[in-house]
Order: C-alpha cells, then structure tokens, then sequence
C-alpha cells in the first residue's frame, strides 16, 4: 500500500512540473495503480480566477455494480457522470435541473466483469446498457452476425472494457478547463491491437460536454475498424409530440418495420406498449465547419439536447426510436458513426467497414449541448436549419440491406 501512494505521488509531482496542466493519474495498469476514492476542486488546487469546480471519483459496491468506477465533474453550469470501467462512457448529464439520460431496466453500472457479450446469441451487451452515452466499436458494431465463422456480438466491446490508464488534467489557466482520459484497449492475439484514447471535456462556464477519441492500430497488418457514438435520451426531454431536428440529406427505413414510421420519423409517441423498436438509416448535411448539428426537443421547446458531430470522421447518422413503457425502456438515440446499425458482414458489402493502416490514427468528436431554455432551443434549431438550408430530403422507401 505504502509503495502505491509513493508511486502515484510520484507521478502526480512529475506531471505538476513537466505539463501546463495538472495531471492526476487515478489508474494505470503499468504501475499497478488504481485510486479507489478521490477528488480535487478549484478551491484544492488554490484556483480563484475562474468558476468554481470539483472532480470526484468513487468505487461502487454491491450486486453487479461490484468494483465499478465513477467519475463525476460538477460545475456551476454542469453535472457531468462517466465510467471508467465502462469504456469511459457517459453515464448521464445534468444542467438547469434536468437530467440528460435514459431510465433502463438496468438499474446498476454494471462491471464488466459480470457481463457475457455472447449470451442470448449475442445479445449479452444489453445486460449492461443504461449509459447516455455508449461507444459501440471498435473493431466491430452493430447487431450480432456471424462473419467467417466467428460470432460478432452486439456493438463490439469497447463500452464494456475497463480502462487502463485514467487521467484527470486541469488546465494551470483559467477558466482551467478539465480533461478526463482514458485508454481502452481492444487487443486480441492474431486478431487486433486496437487501442483508443478518450478525452471528454468540460470547461466551467461552458454548458458543453466535448468528447474527442483517437484510435490507433498498433498492429502490423491493415485492421478494420467501426463505430458508433450510441446517444441515448429518454424522459423529460422524450415525450408524445417531442421532435428531433437533422439536416436530412437522405433517409431510409433499417427494416421492414420502420417503413411505417417513415412518415412521421421526426416526431414521437408517448410511452406505448408494443411499440417495439423504430430505426432509420441517415446522411446528413454539414455545415460550413464540417460539423452536424441534431436537436432533440421536448413538445413545449423549452429544453432539450444539441449533439454535434464532425460528419468526416462520423458520416452516417442512426436514429434509434424506442417508445416502449417506461419500466421496459422509452429512449431515443441519436447515433452518428460510421457504420449503421446492420451486422459488420452487411456493413462491408456496403463499403462502411473502415481500415488503418499499421500504425495510422482516427480521431472522432462528439459535442452534447443540454439545452435548458426556450432561446437555447430555438437557437440551437436555426443551426439546423442553417445547415438544411431548404434543401428538399431524399426519402428512400427501401431498406438499403436485410438481416
């Protein structure tokens, strides 16, 4: 125990000399490292010329949460959750009194450990998805489905491996915007050696939650690669008449069962028992930055989320509509990607199955703006309408593969 504090003291002294921000390592498998409880704040760090913050993890105990990380960044403006032991996904955001999430069945964060990802044919990952926000990926995603033999099961593994390296680093200036990272390593002997450095930033003073990600392959030979950010809202934001806003440049139904839907894929039932799940398949436009914008309101307009994302890195959109019961699970994602939801096999006869090369790196980013006002809304709204600039949908009444 002695060895360990000396250890990360160590650290700890020399990132404070070497970076311009402070660097707190709180686990590394390297060292044998791992902090089970610990916080920092601006008041801490002697910091009074910007907003006040802390930072705070904890370890939870009990059924499958067992040994599962936390960490939460609180800020005036923000409430922020994310779990290292979950592939550093986001378990919720909170802002104006409002939570951005989802209620699941899943009622604990669970540790992987428990977790069976093949079970039920591969349908095992939904024994742990509750997240707001979960990365699906890498070397594989979508539903499970057999290629050259092997099961792929659902949405690969990445948000069900525990990281391992996490650092917190502040910004020495203000307004000392705070760095969660982590590393999450998909390595598989003959198969891959795919490893994925996460940062989710949050700057005090700033209602936004940054996500920038950085995959590389450090193998020797070519290794394909697919992703998609699984942005998971339910109540208060999703209600009967609430309605999301993309720039379409084309949509289409997944399966037979959206064509239905497609007609009104913009709007949402109430909780409604046998709805099962509605999934479309989009291209959307970007704006003059490169950049997406998608805003999930509630009816009224007076709040509802913004989420951004770089259309080159994450060309493909997936709107998931799941307006089950509440107990069952009333949820809509917004998933910008690479891939669409189909299994990796159907994914590479449609040529969205990515390849690095060895040694070569891809960055992904995210944004997620909780609104909490009518005006953030309504702001947020002419963006998309910006980037939409009049142009008429393609509506394809065709899904483009079936499973």
């Amino acid at each position: 125990m002695k060895k360990t504090v000396l250890f990360v003291l160590a650290c700890l002294c020399l990132a404070a000399t070497q970076a311009l921000a402070r660097d707190f390592v709180l686990t590394d498998t390297t060292g044998n490292v791992s902090i089970p409880e610990w916080t920092v704040s601006a008041k801490s760090l002697g910091f009074t010329d910007g907003p006040a913050f802390s930072v705070t993890k904890t370890t939870l105990h009990g059924g499958k949460q067992e040994g599962s990380t936390r960490i939460t960044i609180v800020t005036p403006e923000l409430e922020v959750s994310l779990i290292p032991t979950r592939g550093m996904d986001i378990y919720e955001i909170k802002s104006g009194g409002i939570r951005f999430g989802w209620k699941s069945p899943v009622d604990e964060i669970v540790n992987p450990a428990f977790m069976n990802l093949e079970m039920r044919g591969g349908l095992g990952w939904l024994d742990g998805f509750n997240e707001m926000m979960v990365r699906c990926g890498y070397e594989w995603t979508g539903h499970p489905g057999q290629e050259q033999g092997r099961l792929m099961s659902l949405h690969g593994r990445a948000g069900n491996t525990p990281a391992s390296k996490v650092v917190v680093a502040i910004d020495d200036k203000a307004p000392h915007a705070i760095h969660v990272k982590g590393l999450i390593k998909e390595n598989t002997f003959k198969f891959a050696a795919l490893e994925t450095w996460t940062e989710l930033t949050v700057t005090p003073g700033v209602k936004c939650v940054k996500i920038h990600d950085v995959l590389t392959n450090n193998s020797d030979y070519d290794r394909d690669y697919q992703i998609i950010y699984h942005s998971n809202f339910g109540v208060p934001i999703l209600e009967a008449g609430a309605k999301v806003l993309i720039p379409v440049q084309e949509i289409s139904p997944f399966n037979d069962y959206a064509k239905k839907g497609l007609a009104d894929w913009q709007t949402y039932l109430g909780p409604t028992k046998g709805y099962d799940e509605m999934v479309f398949n989009i291209r959307a436009y970007a704006g003059k930055d490169g950049w997406t914008p998608v805003v999930l309101r509630n009816k009224a307009g007076d709040h509802g989320i913004a989420v951004r994302y770089d259309a080159a890195e994450l060309p493909v959109l997936t709107l998931w509509k799941n307006t089950d019961t509440l107990r069952q699970g009333y949820v809509t994602g917004i998933e910008p990607g690479t891939s669409y939801a189909y299994p990796r096999q159907i994914e590479r006869k449609q040529g969205r199955v990515k390849s690095l090369a060895p040694g070569a790196s891809q960055a992904f980013d995210v944004e997620y703006w909780p609104l909490t006002t009518g005006d953030e809304v309504a702001g947020f709204a002419k963006r998309v309408e910006a980037v939409a600039a009049g142009r008429t949908p393609k509506v394809v009444a065709v899904p483009m593969a079936k499973e």
